[in-house]
């Protein structure tokens, strides 16, 4: 258990209060594994669902995406694991928020040529912000908030610091680096503490299956996120190579994100990468693979998590993307952005994507992937 709920724990004892807890309940294994670790542990546990699919988005049935239709199934689930854990189940409607502030942001930022991640963007202004501040509104009372994500938080000093998952393979921090410290003060994560497969035996105790259901839901699978764009968003355009030669014609820019190789219609004798997306020319920039190295990026919109700021030079190690390995590298603060130069080219920075900076298990904080950088050498400190 972390020093942050030891010291939750050591506070509820000493003040003789049984603190409650609000969980963001989905059905899956973490969420719901937490939810009975929580009360395991003493505390009094509320469930919230966030209702946020749109009927009039008119996805279809066989679209799998967080917000998809299939999102009543799994208000019965939860149903069922509420009745029988015994504990109340409040269900939050948030469609219009996370229409206006997950769905638009997204697709504003694929027509301006950028890959944004909504994942990020929904925990900071939807999971974390809007449904808690939402229930307190209807006078849902509690202490403190949980949901099943797999990261650790601590307070070091007087800061509230978020670090790796025990279950490395599994770690979410990467998607919570947004996270301010007023929601850091007032969040536990319980299956921050265990392994995937404890979890899984603690959610099979339930007799109804869940442990064999699959990962939380992707944003929206494959490229089903083509429904949400309207026709007249979707425009043809050419495809041109470095020097602006004319190789093809793309189907629209939305299709594209940097690093892509397949689906670009183009025949060579060296596969072409997208390598480039210009929006207000509606062009698609491609080249080689090594056109996809670049030494660093300029990161905005920062959030410090583990620090307060950067004031000079530092050594970190930064992730572009969840899947992405950490990379050595240098951060220079340059006004209210952060440049990142790695000890080695890096492929693929995409603009729109996150960078993450990480000191050991610590997350530094992070910001949104304004440019990549090339040619620029890292200074030695």
């Amino acid at each position: 258990m972390t020093d942050h709920l030891n010291t939750l724990q050591g506070l509820c004892k000493k003040a003789g209060y049984k603190k409650k807890v609000a969980i963001a309940l989905s059905g899956g294994i973490d969420s719901t594994a937490s939810a009975i670790l929580l009360i395991e542990r003493g505390y009094q546990i509320i469930a919230l669902f966030m209702r946020i699919h749109d009927a009039s988005l008119n996805l279809p049935k066989h679209v799998k995406a967080c917000f998809g239709p299939s999102e009543e199934k799994k208000i019965i689930l939860v149903k069922k694991i509420c009745k029988i854990l015994d504990i109340p189940l409040y269900v939050i409607d948030l469609k219009k928020d996370f229409k206006e502030y997950v769905l638009s942001y997204f697709k504003k930022e694929y027509l301006k040529g950028r890959t944004p991640n909504p994942c990020i963007h929904c925990n900071a202004k939807i999971k974390f912000n809007l449904l808690v501040n939402k229930a307190k509104n209807l006078n849902i009372g509690f202490d403190l908030f949980a949901t099943g994500h797999h990261a650790k938080i601590e307070k070091i000093g007087n800061r509230y610091v978020l670090k790796k998952a025990y279950d490395i393979s599994k770690d979410q921090s990467y998607f919570l680096y947004a996270l301010n410290q007023n929601q850091l003060s007032h969040t536990i994560f319980p299956a921050g503490e265990h392994k995937k497969k404890e979890l899984k035996k603690i959610v099979a105790s339930l007799d109804i299956g869940i442990e064999h259901i699959k990962e939380s839901q992707d944003f929206i699978s494959g490229s089903s996120y083509s429904l949400l764009f309207k026709d007249s968003n979707i425009q043809q355009g050419p495809i041109v190579n470095k020097n602006g030669d004319r190789l093809g014609t793309h189907k629209g820019i939305i299709y594209y994100t940097i690093g892509q190789r397949k689906g670009l219609g183009l025949f060579s004798s060296r596969p072409y990468y997208v390598i480039g997306i210009n929006a207000e020319e509606n062009k698609i920039i491609v080249g080689h693979k090594e056109d996809l190295l670049s030494n660093g990026l300029i990161a905005k919109e920062i959030n410090f998590v583990g620090i307060d700021k950067i004031e000079k030079p530092m050594k970190a190690k930064v992730k572009i993307r969840q899947q992405h390995k950490e990379s050595d590298a240098i951060l220079y603060p340059i006004g209210n952005k952060i440049k990142v130069i790695f000890d080695t080219p890096q492929m693929a920075i995409t603009p729109g994507q996150c960078a993450v900076f990480y000191k050991e298990n610590m997350v530094l904080g992070g910001g949104i992937i304004e440019s990549s950088i090339k040619g620029e050498k890292l200074c030695l400190l």
